[in-house]
């Protein structure tokens, strides 16, 4: 770090201290030529991604925009909202894309829902995908019986190897 007074790029840490609920790193240095002390800030740098709408438009991602989504399809349900956006804020953050398409954001979370449970992923599926009648909504019923969730082959499994014991 280049000391502010003399212009020094060497210069040593003396204390570090989180500050901001451990968001930041408040550092006390000392100039190795002018033995001077300053304050350093070291924060982690997070990029928010960019949600590409249908109709082309640019939006940085907004967590309370896609939990809201969330809460309202697992209301009254036994899945965690937060925990579910979490999750895939933390795929996103990890995948270091700085772009995401709304599309790409609602299979996840369908995929997610679809894993947790059935309801809340038939809720969020009806507005997602805009159904428009009966009809649509009756034929993603028919597909989500049609495909096993993890939860479902997962307990399959654990049926068949107790019934061969």
């Amino acid at each position: 770090m280049k000391c502010p007074f003399c212009g020094t790029p060497e210069s040593r840490v003396i204390d570090s201290r989180p500050v901001e609920g451990g968001n930041s790193i408040r550092r006390r240095r000392e100039c190795i030529a002018c033995q001077r002390r300053f304050n350093t800030y070291e924060i982690v740098e997070t990029v928010q991604p960019i949600v590409v709408k249908k109709n082309g438009t640019k939006e940085i991602f907004d967590r309370q925009k896609l939990l809201s989504g969330v809460l309202k399809a697992t209301q009254k349900r036994p899945v965690d909202a937060e925990e579910l956006v979490t999750e895939i804020e933390n795929e996103i953050q990890n995948s270091m894309r700085t772009e995401i398409t709304s599309g790409e954001l609602g299979e996840m979370v369908m995929e997610k829902l679809r894993e947790r449970d059935e309801v809340s992923y038939v809720r969020f599926a009806s507005v997602y995908r805009e159904f428009k009648d009966v009809e649509t909504f009756l034929s993603a019923l028919h597909t989500l019986q049609k495909k096993p969730t993890s939860a479902k082959t997962k307990k399959s499994k654990k049926a068949t190897t107790g019934d061969k014991l």
